[in-house]
């Protein structure tokens, strides 16, 4: 069975990506397995801190241990791009598939800074979601890149064009979900998960870009060089 590695920043339709595979029989899902142990190591105060301290292992060794287990399932992995330290093994990259999930710099920082303020570059994860797919091209492994955008304009097309890519079958259920959420929810979904704990399937194309304050005009043009860098390499 495939393992899949899905590498996203946040707000960036990657829980209702989780949700989609996770609505098929045939795969097992895992939400952000490196959380604790990027605020462990970082020490960061994000929303419902200790919370997520508690629910998972800070070690990353320990994360990758649990995450190789042989299952009879595919596995479906959420990952967010920002913990990945450099403490974090990357070793076992050569044994998944990859999907890169990007989106428009403008659209992330208004939704991101709706939910916490001082957000940073960093928070967002673009710098080092680009070092990752350099990582595992230069590698020559198995790497699908998706816009966000393009999933909400058409869903069954672009998810039907991942499941090829990454060669497991596709499953119309794909495209909806019960509302409330996922079992394999981290605990930190109360704060964040809203929206898509409300939906039953993807929502639709997205309008224009939404408008920003200087400070995060000032963002996004310090994080546009590696998303134009990202939606080249999916166009090469």
């Amino acid at each position: 069975m495939t393992r899949i590695a899905t590498w996203s920043g946040p707000r960036n339709l990657s829980t209702a990506m989780m949700y989609a595979f996770g609505a098929r029989e045939d795969c097992d899902v895992v939400d952000e397995p490196f959380y604790a142990a990027y605020l462990a190591e970082t020490g960061l105060d994000h929303p419902m801190r200790d919370a997520v301290l508690a629910s998972q292992p800070h070690d990353p060794a320990q994360v990758v241990a649990n995450l190789s287990v042989p299952r009879e399932n595919h596995l479906y992995i959420k990952l967010m791009t920002q913990h990945m330290t450099g403490s974090v093994p990357l070793g076992w990259l050569a044994d998944v598939a990859h999907v890169f999930l990007i989106r428009h710099p403008a659209r992330v920082v208004a939704s991101y800074g709706a939910k916490r303020d001082g957000v940073t570059a960093a928070d967002l994860g673009f710098h080092r979601q680009r070092e990752l797919l350099d990582h595992v091209r230069a590698a020559g492994l198995r790497v699908t890149i998706t816009d966000s955008a393009d999933i909400r304009r058409d869903p069954e097309t672009e998810l039907r064009r991942i499941c090829a890519e990454i060669d497991i079958p596709w499953r119309p259920e794909m495209l909806c979900w019960p509302t409330g959420g996922h079992r394999s929810d981290g605990v930190w979904a109360p704060h964040w998960y809203g929206a898509v704990h409300r939906s039953t399937g993807f929502a639709g194309a997205e309008g224009p870009l939404p408008s920003l304050d200087e400070g995060g005009r000032t963002l996004v043009d310090e994080i546009m060089p590696d998303y134009e860098a990202m939606v080249a390499a999916r166009e090469a």
